[in-house]
């Protein structure tokens, strides 16, 4: 659907869509539950980012968009082998000179390690994330950046506001976030007078031994 109606969109694009327009309630206008948690509110890692808007879709105002090097720094990053990387890119020609973790994903998940129930767990941690929007929606615009309370996190975003000149424009920011080694969940929301482009945030432990530097 999302193909026939922006033949010019990457796959990333169409990805970035779906999720941040995705609707956070269930049919009967209440939050998406959790069965595992007793029927309490879901979070990201259990529902994702929500219920799929086909409607939504079509016009969501911003994307995230990904490029090929984009994929090709990740897996430098995560130590493949030029042997690997070309084998998944059918291409030779690979530079790893500028290797990264923070894949531009409309998402964010901060990764620590430990224990939440530690004596750690009072340990101030840092995460920052650099993402980078599209403009795919009307040409002259600006949006506004909102996050949910997530207790025991301070949760920043720089700047606060893109103002967009033109269809197509690209435009950058961070988001910091900085607490303790325990679990929280929330969102950052960029809005303008039309679209609503939400994100999930995640603060949790890694499922598998991994490197507190991972963010993705």
């Amino acid at each position: 659907l999302l193909r026939g109606a922006h033949p010019d969109w990457s796959p990333a694009a169409i990805r970035s869509a779906i999720m941040t327009t995705s609707d956070q309630f269930d049919n009967t206008k209440e939050h998406i539950k959790d069965i595992a948690t007793d029927y309490r509110p879901a979070s990201p890692l259990a529902m994702g980012s929500g219920n799929v808007n086909p409607n939504k879709a079509l016009d969501p105002g911003l994307v995230y968009d990904v490029q090929v090097q984009d994929y090709v720094n990740l897996l430098c990053a995560l130590n493949f082998t030029q042997q690997n990387i070309t084998i998944i890119t059918r291409s030779s020609s690979n530079n790893c000179s500028n290797p990264s973790l923070d894949l531009n994903y409309p998402s964010f998940i901060a990764f620590y390690s430990g224990n939440a129930s530690s004596n750690h767990e009072s340990r101030v941690n840092n995460w920052e994330f650099q993402r980078t929007v599209t403009n795919v929606g009307e040409g002259r615009t600006t949006y506004t950046a909102s996050v949910t309370f997530i207790k025991g996190f301070n949760v920043s975003v720089i700047p606060g506001k893109l103002a967009f000149k033109k269809k197509s424009e690209r435009l950058s920011y961070k988001l910091r976030i900085e607490g303790p080694r325990i679990e929280g969940f929330g969102h950052l929301t960029w809005t303008d007078m039309k679209h609503v482009v939400r994100s999930p945030i995640v603060i949790t432990t890694p499922p598998m031994p991994i490197s507190r530097s991972i963010l993705g």
